[in-house]
């Protein structure tokens, strides 16, 4: 939900799901927490839209991680980081196929 427009739910909880490794099933349940909240709104007819509170918020935490990115990653010269980045995406997509191996779904 990071644009301007409303989201279709259909995606959106397939991809809380791949983020989180959780069914669909699970995830769709997770989708409704922060509707709960009041943080984006329904949308019709399957959709959902932020609202002033949840753009709020994810400005705030945005804001804070940042931040703290900024303290954790400083110093660390960009070539360490780039290779750090690719490794971390092998291992990623590594434990993604094992995951989906594992449970007989696409990874």
């Amino acid at each position: 939900m990071s644009g301007t427009g409303p989201a279709d739910r259909v995606p959106l909880v397939r991809d809380v799901s791949g983020a989180l490794k959780i069914p669909p099933a699970e995830s769709d349940g997770v989708v409704d927490e922060p509707i709960a909240s009041g943080l984006p709104a329904p949308h019709e007819p399957s959709g959902a839209r932020i609202t002033d509170a949840g753009r709020e918020v994810h400005e705030r935490s945005s804001t804070e991680t940042a931040a703290i990115s900024a303290r954790i990653y400083a110093g660390i010269p960009a070539e360490d980081l780039a290779v750090a980045g690719r490794v971390l995406a092998l291992v990623t997509e590594r434990a993604d196929a094992e995951l989906a191996a594992a449970t007989g779904t696409v990874a």
